[in-house]
């Protein structure tokens, strides 16, 4: 498929999101967000439920768009949604989740590099909380949240991915190496969710063997950030990792699994990072690794186009790629907050967090192609 082709299916994934989900923060001019559900509940419209993590990946990805179009329209759109974040967030940049903070530090980074948005004040905010949130006395990692001691991929990888763009390799290299150290299942190869840290034994502490794809893909891109001729052992691990989640995570290289929720976004974040492998892993044995991570994301974004219905004109994505769309009516069980996590809709296709990983999905694709 040509690049032109893919570029006007991400340009449909970003018009079906922008129209169905975007509004004004409290109508405040020059702010964005994305309405948590579609069709919308009055609270969702009031964006009293608004799931920060959420919107930073809503930013990163309307920075994809950017890359792609170079429209002032796009970048206005970044600028309205890093204002909008910042605005919802009480003008602060922080909260009580380090993966949220890594997450929106990714975002940050790229709408200034990328976009030219002056964001130098919050990135070294981040920089500097996501730093020193490490626990050595528990044997290394920083932890999922402000309190507590679970120590998860979800942190780790995109903050290890931040800190190395923000010129810490020293922590981003521990935090690679913590991740296989503790975290990898030497049966599938695969990375476990996280562990709960032991400060009276390192070594201990319950594992949490879920096996979520954002956590395959954060590592990936870890790996494939801190790669180079002079480490090989990222391309390495990057290509084990990799040649599992082909042999457990996709059919006929379509990745599987897909949710509402949270793990709306989770196959998308895995092909945002199996994309940049394909384009910038670098080592020994590199080229052959790069080929397979390009063939699972075009397989898996073909497959997520072709399972897409049309609503009123506009894209709507499956929450699994391996099965067509299902529409959603404003009845049914809406999306809810619980234990830190936000579980999925009745009918996962409402959700923010599924269009936005389809959104996802089609960019990283089309990035392939132009490339």
């Amino acid at each position: 498929m040509s690049s032109v082709e893919w570029n006007q299916r991400a340009a449909a994934a970003q018009a079906a999101v922008v129209d169905r989900h975007l509004r004004t923060v409290w109508g405040l001019p020059g702010t964005r967000l994305g309405v948590p559900a579609y069709p919308a509940l009055r609270r969702d419209k009031l964006l009293l439920s608004w799931n920060y993590w959420w919107q930073a990946h809503l930013l990163d990805v309307a920075v994809d768009a950017y890359l792609r179009d170079g429209a002032p329209s796009t970048r206005k759109l970044v600028s309205r949604i890093a204002r909008g974040h910042r605005v919802r967030n009480l003008l602060r940049v922080t909260n009580s989740y380090y993966d949220d903070m890594a997450w929106m530090g990714l975002a940050l980074e790229r709408a200034r590099r990328h976009a030219g948005l002056n964001t130098s004040r919050r990135l070294r905010t981040l920089r500097n909380t996501l730093y020193d949130a490490w626990v050595p006395e528990a044997g290394g990692g920083i932890p999922w949240r402000t309190t507590g001691l679970f120590l998860n991929a979800p942190a780790n990888g995109p903050a290890g991915i931040f800190l190395a763009r923000m010129g810490r390799f020293e922590r981003a290299t521990e935090m690679s190496d913590w991740l296989y150290r503790r975290l990898l299942d030497p049966e599938t190869g695969l990375i476990n969710d996280g562990v709960d840290g032991d400060p009276t034994d390192p070594t201990c502490g319950h594992m949490h063997t879920e096996k979520y794809s954002y956590c395959q893909g954060v590592t990936i891109g870890l790996d494939t950030e801190l790669s180079s001729d002079l480490a090989p052992r990222h391309a390495a691990r990057a290509g084990a990792l990799i040649g599992a989640v082909r042999e457990h995570m996709t059919e006929r290289d379509v990745l599987t699994g897909g949710t509402g929720g949270d793990g709306g976004l989770f196959n998308g974040i895995l092909m945002r990072n199996l994309a940049l492998a394909a384009l910038n892993l670098r080592g020994p044995g590199s080229d052959d690794v790069r080929e397979v991570a390009a063939e699972i994301v075009l397989a898996s974004a073909d497959a997520a186009w072709r399972g897409a219905r049309e609503v009123d004109g506009r894209v709507l994505f499956s929450a699994d790629w391996t099965r067509d769309a299902q529409v959603p009516g404003p009845g049914g069980r809406a999306a809810y907050f619980t234990g830190g996590t936000v579980r999925s809709s009745e009918t996962p296709e409402r959700d923010l967090s599924v269009q936005v990983g389809g959104w996802m999905a089609m960019e990283a694709a089309a990035v392939l192609a132009r490339s």
